[in-house]
């Protein structure tokens, strides 16, 4: 059984960092993890992703200078490191594990962890 599990989240001013991680544990077979947001009323949407061999990245327009995503594969955790945040950062923050590559549709994810509220005030 895969187990993706979040921490790192938190409240934090604009301008402010935070760095989140997703630890997995279990069988997990997967070529990507991703990072999604879901922010209240809206649809749950791409942040980041990076592949398990080669650390090949991919962001979303929105977070792509701010944020970046890294991986530890000895320890089978990645990190999304958070910087310049802004309100509209303000979600929950989704760790996902993939078997397609460096995609952005939820589809492409089978795993997902419980999630991280992310508050940036203003």
């Amino acid at each position: 059984q895969v187990q993706l599990v979040e921490s790192g989240g938190g409240l934090v001013q604009a301008g402010g960092s935070l760095r989140l991680s997703c630890a997995a544990s279990g069988r997990l077979s997967v070529i990507a993890m991703g990072w999604f947001r879901q922010a209240l009323g809206k649809e749950r949407e791409f942040v980041a992703a990076i592949r398990w061999t080669d650390g090949s990245t991919s962001y979303a327009d929105s977070v792509k200078g701010r944020f970046t995503i890294s991986r530890d594969n000895a320890k089978n955790t990645v990190f999304l490191q958070m910087n310049s945040l802004k309100p509209e950062d303000t979600a929950v923050y989704y760790c996902a594990g993939g078997g397609w590559g460096l995609r952005r549709g939820t589809d492409d994810y089978a795993y997902w962890g419980q999630g991280t509220q992310v508050t940036v005030s203003s």
